[in-house]
């Protein structure tokens, strides 16, 4: 009975197909908006080491709030940049920088760890990641 809906659907208002070969039209892929949450996620960090042990409620309050900012950052950096390693980077970009799938893996790893730990080492790590691919990207442009 559905598919007899649909065909009569299909017969009165045909749609056509669209095709498309990426998620976002192309020329909008930008590697800044990962290396901003990056450093977001090193800003949170510093307030979370400033402030230590949450002694009152408005501590805490604050120290949940940085400690959110911080994960949901580093979750942006490690989506902005599988957008780039699956959307933008193709094969050639593979074969000129045959270590960009060890660099997205190793960055995505960092923001994972990041997520999960208060270390401004490794969040100062991650943004040298994210921007180490910015960099690839930006040459890939040329």
């Amino acid at each position: 009975m559905i598919l007899d809906i649909k065909r009569l659907a299909d017969r009165i208002l045909p749609f056509g197909t669209a095709e498309a070969h990426c998620d976002v039209p192309c020329g909008i892929y930008d590697p800044r908006d990962a290396i901003q949450a990056a450093q977001t996620v090193i800003r949170m960090t510093e307030l979370i080491e400033a402030l230590g042990v949450p002694s009152s409620v408005a501590d805490h309050n604050s120290f949940v709030r940085y400690v959110q900012v911080k994960e949901e950052h580093a979750e942006k950096g490690k989506h902005d940049v599988l957008v780039l390693w699956t959307d933008y980077f193709k094969p050639e970009h593979a074969e000129r920088w045959p270590d960009l799938h060890e660099k997205v893996w190793q960055a995505c790893k960092l923001g994972g760890y990041v997520k999960q730990h208060v270390d401004m080492a490794k969040a100062q790590e991650f943004k040298a990641a994210l921007e180490e691919i910015g960099e690839l990207f930006a040459e890939s442009k040329k």
